[in-house]
């Protein structure tokens, strides 16, 4: 049986650390049937790593950024396929 799932890491930069960031990323997944966790980076970005079917990491990703778009400047996403890591979704 293949374990494989989408797996996306996300780069937000912006204004996005002591604005609730992350808590409302978290809010954001619970909507949509991911794993992974959001984390405050030492150089003022935000790093999102959500991993499921494609369809819905992509629509979660959508959805954060939508919801959060007053505070990112630039975002990054890079994707892959690989084994399944997280269990839940949390902040780091």
């Amino acid at each position: 049986m293949d374990h494989r799932v989408f797996q996306m890491n996300c780069w937000f930069e912006g204004h996005v650390q002591g604005v609730g960031f992350r808590y409302q990323t978290v809010g954001v997944a619970k909507g949509f049937e991911v794993t992974g966790n959001v984390r405050n980076l030492v150089d003022g970005r935000v790093h999102l790593y959500a991993e499921g079917e494609q369809a819905e990491v992509l629509a979660f990703q959508s959805e954060v950024a939508s919801e959060l778009k007053s505070y990112i400047r630039e975002t990054e996403i890079k994707t892959d396929n690989g084994t399944r890591a997280c269990q839940s979704f949390r902040i780091e």
